[in-house]
This record gives structure tokens, C-alpha cells and sequence, in this order.
């Protein structure tokens, strides 16, 4: 009788240990939750103080929310695994079927998985933002949208391109931090070049106290030089520093200024031109060439 006695009171004894044991691992599963949460918030804060720019605590708090939800998976299923052992359920063909499942879905999902990573190092990288104007996987334009599984770009035609981020490769940004735009300028072989440079300085500071234009450009415009000897003209180079996406704006104005300044200064901007041959007969003589005016052709029709 007092074995049978001891026996059940060690049997309680278990039961109450095991009990405790479960309490115990809901209970630090939970403050294991509520520790992520204020970790993950609190890092999202903390980097949020860096910058006062919106998009950057757009992304910011994305990335917060990645990491949150990470953690909290990782804690669920430790706590999952530790409470099926307790109970005293064999977990060995759970983590088997599991791993397989797994492994089917990643098969199947192996390109949505891609797609993920590839966006969140894009946005923890700072590659690009909304309002950007960039060139991504043979496709440009502004960038509308990004998060952590598709990069949405308009083009300048209005048409909308979306870019997987797991495609990404190669990503060019023309508005990061500023913005560049490049000019060759041709003028005739018989032009004075330091003239010409002359010219593109003196647009280039009108241009900056223009109220319409001086708070796009950044800095003075830097003439290059001589670039290159072409076929029917020299090439000048130079470049100017503005806001981004102000390049293009500042750019057309600057082209418009310096075609109407060449035509007053009676400087050449080289075009083709086409030198007809009309070939030699035996005779060594030439055919001759008949030339229409205009006015005649009309009269005489068709």
C-alpha cells in the first residue's frame, strides 16, 4: 500500500514538473516575444534619427518589420519544438516531414525567395528610392514603387515596368544624392576653340543667376576641353552638377541658349553634308545634271 502510495505521489510530483516546465516555456516564449518587439522597434527608432527624410524611414521601417517577423518565427518554432518534447511527443518524424515539405516548397518557391533577399539588400543598401530615376534590367525610368519583392518603374512614355528584384543585377542610378549631365558640343575645324569654351562659361553663369535655373545647378559648369577630333567637327566637352533629376531640364535651356549665342557669334555647327558623283562615261565626260526649281515643277506637274 505504501508503494502504491509513493508511486502516485511521485507520478503528481512529474505531472506537477512537467506542468511547471510547459508554464515555464510559455512564459519566457512570451517574453522572449515582447523582447524582439521592443528590440526590433527600438533599432528601427534608432536609425530613424539618423535622417529626417521620409523615404528613408519608409525603408527603414520596412526592413524593421522583416527583421521583427524573423524573429518571431525563429522563437515560435523553438518554443514549438520544446513543448511537443515535454509533452512527450516524438518530434523526430515532425522535423523529417517538415524538413521535406520544406524542401518541396523551397523547389517552388525558389524564385519568390530570390526575389525577397534581392530586395532586401536593395533596400538596406539604399540603391535606390522612390522618385529616383534609374535603369534597371534593360528598363528605365522612375522608380513609383519598391518593396521586397517587385521594383515598379514609369518610363518617360508613361508605360510601367516591374522589375522582379531577384532579376536585378545591375542597377543605375542617375539621381543619387546628384545629378550630371554631359555635353559634346561640336563646332566647325576652322572655329577658334577657346572662344567656343569662352562661350559655354558665359552661358553656364547666366544660367546661375537666372532665378528660373540657379537653384537647380549646383556648381559652376566644368569644361572639360578638346574631347576628340571628329570626322566633320572637334568635340568639347564639359559637364554641369545639378539637383537630381534637374539635369535634363537645365541641360535642353543650356542647348537653346548656346544654338541662338553660335548663331550670333557666326559660329558653324557642323551637319553632313552629301557631294554627289554622277559617275564618267568613256568619252571621259560626265552626264549632265538638270536641276528643278521648285517653282517650275509645280507649274509643270507630274
Amino acid at each position: 500500500m505504501d508503494i502504491h502510495r509513493l508511486l502516485d505521489e511521485l507520478l503528481s510530483l512529474s505531472m506537477l514538473k512537467g506542468i511547471l516546465r510547459i508554464a515555464v516555456i510559455v512564459i519566457l516564449t512570451w517574453v522572449a516575444l515582447r523582447l524582439a518587439k521592443r528590440a526590433s522597434a527600438g533599432l528601427t527608432r534608432l536609425i530613424m534619427r539618423q535622417k529626417e527624410d521620409e523615404e528613408f524611414q519608409k525603408r527603414t521601417r520596412t526592413l524593421g518589420n522583416v527583421i521583427r517577423y524573423a524573429l518571431i518565427f525563429i522563437i515560435l518554432a523553438i518554443s514549438g519544438i520544446t513543448l511537443l518534447r515535454e509533452l512527450g511527443i516524438d518530434i523526430g518524424p515532425i522535423l523529417a516531414t517538415a524538413g521535406i515539405g520544406g524542401l518541396a516548397i523551397g523547389f517552388g518557391a525558389q524564385s519568390l525567395v530570390k526575389d525577397v533577399i534581392g530586395g532586401f539588400f536593395i533596400l538596406l543598401e539604399d540603391q535606390v528610392r522612390v522618385g529616383d530615376v534609374v535603369e534597371i534590367g534593360g528598363k528605365g525610368g522612375v522608380v513609383e514603387k519598391i518593396n521586397l519583392k517587385t521594383t515598379v518603374l514609369r518610363d518617360l512614355a508613361g508605360n510601367v515596368h516591374y522589375v522582379p528584384n531577384g532579376q536585378i543585377s545591375v542597377v543605375t542610378n542617375m539621381t543619387k544624392e546628384y545629378s550630371r549631365y554631359v555635353f559634346d558640343i561640336g563646332v566647325a575645324y576652322r572655329e577658334d576653340v577657346d572662344e567656343v569654351m569662352r562661350i559655354i562659361e558665359e552661358i553656364d553663369e547666366e544660367m546661375r543667376r537666372d532665378p528660373g535655373f540657379k537653384d537647380d545647378i549646383i556648381e559652376p559648369i566644368e569644361v572639360l576641353g578638346l574631347d576628340q577630333f571628329a570626322d566633320s567637327a572637334v568635340i568639347i566637352k564639359a559637364r554641369t552638377t545639378t539637383l537630381p533629376i534637374k539635369q535634363w531640364r537645365v541641360a535642353r535651356e543650356f542647348n537653346r541658349r548656346i544654338k541662338k549665342r553660335f548663331d550670333e557669334r557666326n559660329i558653324e555647327i557642323p551637319f553632313p553634308h552629301v557631294t554627289l558623283y554622277m559617275g564618267e562615261g568613256k568619252d571621259g565626260k560626265a552626264p549632265p545634271v538638270r536641276i528643278v526649281k521648285e517653282d517650275s515643277a509645280r507649274r509643270e506637274g507630274p
